[in-house]
Parts: C-alpha cells; structure tokens; sequence
C-alpha cells in the first residue's frame, strides 16, 4: 500500500459509500470513510488523507462545521476537498445553507446524484496538483525500525514511503526502481553497511540525499558518514523528534 493517495469520503448513505469504493479502489486509491462528523475526525487524526470527499452527514449544518474544523486545524488545512451536497429537490432540508455556501473553502463542488467515475478526472487532477511529496526509501536491517519509521513518515502530507530494504546492497537494488529523494539509512548492517551504499549512492552526479541512522552520534560516526556524503547523521534515540525535519531539509536539496 506504500504511496496510494488515501481518499476520505463523509457520506451517511451507506449505497453511496459503497459506489465510490468500489471506483476508487479499482484505481488503486487507498479509501477510508466516516458516516458523522466525530467519526470524520477521528479517522482523519489516525490516517490523515491526501483528499477528502464530504458528502450529506446528519444534522444539518455538521458537514459545513466539518468542513470549517478541517480548514482551521493543522496539518489538514491545506488537504484538497470536493463537496458533495445533497440532490436540489432535497437541499432545503439536508443540504447546505446558503450562508454556509457562500463561506465553503472547497477546491470542488457537486450536487448528488454524482456517477463515481466521472469524479475520477477531478481526483486526479487535484491530486497532482497538491501531493508533490518527498520520496524516502527507508534501509534498515530491523523490521521493527523500519516499520516504525514508515508509520511515523504515514503521517506527514508531504512524504511517501517508497520502499524499504535490510541492507545496503538491496537499497542499491532498489534505486533505479524507486527513485527516491531521501534515503534513511542506517549505518551498521550486514552484508552492506550504511557508510559503504552511501559511498555508493553518492558517486552519482545527481543522486538521492542520504540520511544516516546511528545508535551513537559521536564524532567519529559523524564524521565518517559526512565523508561518504550523508547529508546528516540523526541518532536513533532521537528519530522521533528530528527525523522529519531532516527529511524535509534532505528533500529540498535533493
């Protein structure tokens, strides 16, 4: 599932959800959907989404709430989202009000019944415009480390895990497949260690920015990744708190 845009749809008609999965997943989108607005915000707090999709939720006014919640709260302001209202015949009772209208920050707007296909060309565009992200292959030879580092990048809008490899004679492998932007590495490994793929990855003109991870950051492994062209070494006891910094950093230079 690594780099599938997610796509949450809010809708509280359960034929309607189920039309739109059955679109979305056939093109590889990764869909998540709430039926209320609590639900909404919970879902986007665990998996924040690429795109949203805010259809009808009861009571009325809770989908234009929602959509004022989602454009004030950080990291989600900026998520692109698409307004489904509910069909003419029906939005004096269950759809928005004109004053909510007038006030929606959406990049879309629809009113049902909507065929999910022809929403398609709308999701593609809107996610190509907005989900230009840095593209980290994370190299370690623990699964749990490797794991850990992938959830916590899931949940930065702005970073794809690519790929993962134990060593770094598989990252070597796996670059001209994945292009990565940022390659986390860690520095000791069997078979290839991290110093040596970084050797490697650096001879390139126009290579991937190296992020070294080490259990210890004293002078000499700082050092030593710095000569083979790291762009940093993070140690591992802070990767939580700097990691995600440093690849942004990483992914402007790269």
């Amino acid at each position: 599932m690594e780099g599938r845009p997610t796509i949450l749809v809010i809708d509280d008609e359960a034929s309607f959800r189920a039309s739109l999965a059955e679109t979305l997943l056939s093109q590889g989108y990764v869909m998540r959907s709430a039926t209320c607005r609590g639900d909404a915000c919970d879902t986007i707090f665990a998996s924040p989404p690429d795109l949203v999709i805010l259809g009808t939720i009861t009571p009325r006014g809770d989908a234009f709430a929602l959509h004022k919640w989602i454009r004030e709260t950080e990291p989600f302001k900026a998520v692109p989202m698409i307004v489904i209202d509910a069909p003419p015949e029906r939005q004096s009772i269950a759809g928005w009000r004109i004053y909510e209208g007038l006030r929606m920050e959406a990049e879309d707007y629809l009113a049902k019944p909507v065929d999910p296909a022809a929403l398609l060309p709308r999701i593609t565009k809107l996610l190509d415009r907005t989900t230009s992200r840095v593209r980290v292959l994370i190299v370690d030879d623990h699964a749990l480390v490797r794991e850990g580092i992938s959830a916590l990048l899931s949940l930065q809008h702005d970073m794809q895990v690519v790929g993962m490899a134990e060593n770094g004679r598989e990252a070597l492998a796996k670059l001209a497949e994945l292009h990565p932007d940022v390659v986390v590495m860690d520095l000791r490994m069997p078979d290839m260690n991290g110093l040596d793929a970084t050797r490697e990855i650096c001879r390139e003109p126009r290579h991937a920015q190296v992020l070294m991870l080490s259990q210890y950051d004293d002078e000499e492994n700082v050092l030593a990744s710095k000569k083979a062209g790291a762009w940093d070494l993070i140690p591992k006891k802070n990767a939580s708190i700097h990691l995600v910094s440093a690849i942004r950093a990483a992914g402007q230079a790269a």
